[in-house]
């Protein structure tokens, strides 16, 4: 058999976030599925892109295959410098103007945390994930991963407000057998999460906000 879905459902419970408390979005949660006893097939290149626009990376969290590129395109009307000296993998595609684009190639499985080193209150998460079985919860916390073979899989998940531990007592065993399987609801705890303040790139506090000309002291004449 191929090309079997597994859907369910995501919750997310314990949370300080307004949207989840009351708007109950649980969007943004990333899981994939890695195979158990059988080696994950060749991965083919793939391009995904991630915008910024009104000082925002947009999808917030995106998840890709090991491999694929991410394209940066900046489309506000001001510099940018998206920036990652996390765990996952480290880049800095420095300053570039509106209109314009960079672009970094994820080459291994990680969590990659992304920042911009002009504007302090913007973050994103790419997800780098070793098979090509995974989806992202819309906002009712829905999920839908396509294209299975039959066998026996380590379903995995990540939520930017869950602690690993959380995360990994999450991590299950599913076997693959029909054309159409369904999980049991998932509830993910984001008790035990502190937001921890980031820096910029050379790991300093940021400097006040700078105007939204669309030029900075440091790119000035």
């Amino acid at each position: 058999m191929y090309g079997a879905t597994l859907s369910g459902r995501v919750q997310l419970r314990d949370s300080k976030d307004p949207n989840v408390r009351k708007r109950l979005d649980y969007s943004g949660v990333v899981l994939w599925l890695e195979p158990l006893g059988a080696p994950a097939p060749e991965l083919k290149p793939a391009r995904a892109k991630m915008i910024q626009k009104d000082k925002t990376f947009i999808p917030h969290i995106l998840a890709v295959t090991a491999g694929a590129t991410v394209d940066f395109p900046n489309y506000d009307p001001i510099f940018h410098n998206a920036f990652s000296n996390y765990d996952g993998q480290i880049f800095d595609i420095g300053l570039y103007p509106p209109g314009s684009t960079r672009s970094v190639r994820f080459t291994r499985p990680g969590v990659v945390r992304i920042f911009c080193n002009i504007h302090a209150t913007m973050s994103a998460v790419i997800v780098v994930v070793p098979a090509p079985w995974y989806a992202v919860t819309a906002k009712d916390g829905s999920y839908s991963i396509n294209g299975l073979p039959a066998g026996l899989y380590r379903l995995r998940l990540f939520h930017e407000r869950a602690t690993k531990a959380t995360l990994d007592r999450l991590a299950a065993e599913v076997s693959i057998t029909h054309a159409a399987e369904r999980l049991p609801a998932i509830t993910i705890s984001e008790s035990g999460y502190l937001s921890v303040p980031h820096k910029n790139k050379y790991g300093h506090e940021y400097p006040p906000p700078p105007s939204d000309e669309g030029f900075y002291p440091s790119v000035r004449k």
